[in-house]
């Protein structure tokens, strides 16, 4: 795991937060976030694809998840929300990155930044997704 990966995911959650409650232009959260946050040691590069690409895509990433909630996905706390959808845009467009280390990353997130079980709700739910999106990996992986 690199840590300026994983920095750069705390600080993409952190955005994303603020996409969906503020409903922000993402140039503006971007140029606002790496003039009033701490970024360094984060990739700055990974961010910007994160921040970019994640709000591009959200229908196709909640689609990946949505059977395996127990609610709907308006009803997710939003930390929860964009944490899935890092989670799911990472299976689906970081195929390099195992599919372990997202789990472990968004996890790691929820412990830090969700409510006081929801990182045991968020790794339930991309365990899941990976079991149908990397069905492959996650097989090769089995004990």
């Amino acid at each position: 795991m690199s840590r300026a990966r994983s920095k750069a995911r705390r600080c993409a959650l952190q955005a994303l937060y603020s996409w969906q409650l503020a409903g922000q232009d993402l140039a503006d959260i971007e140029k606002q976030f790496f003039a009033e946050q701490d970024v360094a040691g984060a990739d700055r590069a990974y961010f910007s694809e994160l921040l970019r690409n994640v709000p591009q895509q959200t229908t196709e990433l909640d689609a990946h998840y949505r059977g395996y909630l127990d609610r709907s996905v308006e009803d997710l706390d939003p930390i929860e929300l964009a944490i899935l959808r890092i989670g799911v845009y990472e299976l689906t467009q970081h195929p390099e990155i195992p599919f372990r280390v997202i789990i472990n990353e968004a996890v790691e997130l929820a412990k830090v930044f969700g409510a006081d079980q929801s990182h045991r709700y968020i790794n339930g739910v991309l365990d899941k997704v990976a079991r149908t999106l990397r069905a492959v990996e996650v097989k090769m992986k089995a004990p």
